[in-house]
Formats: structure tokens, sequence, C-alpha cells
């Protein structure tokens, strides 16, 4: 199409153009359309949803499915550090502006949470809490027991005690995975609380604003194992009690 200086009249007329790209509905129209389709079409945008529980191996690979990407992996993005929320990116992003867009909108948001919390922002002592919540979102099956689950995992480092807990094995690609004995013994990494003391390196998943809140502020109790039974948990102090749980 040829772009005359009297068109330049007329988009003056009818409005600016807008920037970035636009959906024009039409592949056919006459040069007036066109011209008004650029001050008025709405941005093409495609619809993510980042849901909490989910790991990054699935987030970014449906992200590039919606974006007509073979592969995405955001490597200045930290491991689970998305925010899960609704996110409409235009389409013809590259992949550095679809990480760089995702880390500034998710950087913001978790540190407006830490702020109102603790009253500043400080990352290494955040990603700390994040992992902890990355476990309470993988184990709990409702919000109700988040709180509760906390305080285990705090009372089991408290006590040098594994956490030995399933949901840690439900990391990258093994996200939807069960968790087996086999699957136990042969995962090597960090991940596996059944292996090595202590917290994961890393958040398994990303997680919920009730996760966060609940590790960082647990529940007082002196609970120490829990078993998950249609939708809820029972909790336990010993495990003789623990036991007769699994049983029932």
């Amino acid at each position: 199409m040829d772009i005359l200086t009297f068109d330049k009249y007329i988009l003056y007329l009818i409005g600016r153009p807008q920037s970035g790209w636009i959906d024009m509905k039409k592949e056919k129209m006459t040069k007036f359309d066109f011209l008004y389709k650029l001050t008025t079409s709405k941005a093409a945008l495609k619809k993510i949803t980042i849901i909490p529980g989910e790991t990054d191996y699935f987030i970014y690979k449906e992200i590039a499915k919606k974006m007509n990407y073979k592969y995405l992996r955001c490597s200045n993005i930290p491991t689970s550090f998305l925010y899960p929320d609704t996110y409409y990116l235009p389409y013809g992003f590259t992949k550095k502006e679809i990480c760089n867009y995702l880390y500034k909108v998710s950087l913001k948001k978790h540190k407006n949470l830490a702020k109102r919390i603790f009253g500043y922002w400080n990352f290494n002592k955040y990603y700390h809490y994040l992992i902890i919540a990355s476990i309470i979102q993988k184990e709990a099956k409702n919000k109700k027991d988040m709180k509760l689950i906390s305080s285990i995992i705090y009372n089991r480092l408290k006590l040098h005690m594994k956490l030995q807990m399933d949901g840690t094995l439900n990391h990258g690609k093994y996200s939807h995975t069960k968790v087996t004995p086999k699957m136990i013994r042969n995962d090597n990494t960090r991940f596996n609380t059944y292996k090595y003391y202590g917290l994961p390196h890393k958040p398994v998943c990303v997680v919920s604003l009730p996760a966060i809140i609940s590790a960082i502020f647990p529940a007082k109790t002196k609970y120490l194992y829990f078993v998950r039974v249609k939708g809820r948990h029972i909790f336990t102090k010993s495990y003789t009690e623990h036991l007769k749980s699994v049983k029932k």
C-alpha cells in the first residue's frame, strides 16, 4: 500500500496510530479503513494464566506454545519467582521482551507484598520464605491447612528431622508425576527431602498469597506428621499416632 503525504493529515484528523501489534481483523481493506484501524484497533494480546502450584517447566512450555515459540526459558527470572496471575502479552513480543515483562511485574508484586509485611525488601530473606511456601503449596489440599503444614515444616527443621514430603519431589517436569518409592530412591537432587536434611535449595513451584502468608506466619503447634485424607489432612504429634492415622 502506498502511503502519501496527504495520509498523515487523515491520521491527524482521526487520531494517533497505536504502537506495537494490533488486530486488524480483516485481510483486505481500503486505505481509509487501514488508517482508521491504525488508530482504533485493539492490541493483539495472548492471555497467559500462571496457576499456583505449577512449575516453571510447564509454565514456560505453555507460554511458548501460546506465543508461537518452540522453546522458552527465562534465565533472568529466579526459579519459581513468577507471580501467579493472568497476564496479557502482545503478540509479536520477543522472548527477551516476554521474560523482561514477566520479571518486572513479578518483582513489583513480590516487593510490594514484602514491604507490606516486613516494611522493606530483601530478596534472600523473601526467597527463603518462597521455598517454604512452595512446599506448603504442593502439600496442602486447602487453604485452611496451610498454616498447620507450615508449622510441621518449622517443627521438623527445629528438631533436625528430614522433612520427607512428597511435594518437594514434584519439581520441574515431575510436577504431575506420582511420587513412588522408586522415584524417592532415584531422585538425587536437593529437592528430595527424603534424602537430604533441611529445605530444598529453590522453591518447588510458584506460590499463592495464602501459601506465602502461611510460610511467614505458621500456626503454633507440636505437630510433626500429617496424612492426606479425602481433601483434608489428619495432623499428629507422634509417629505412633501417625501410623494409626495412616491405617485408618
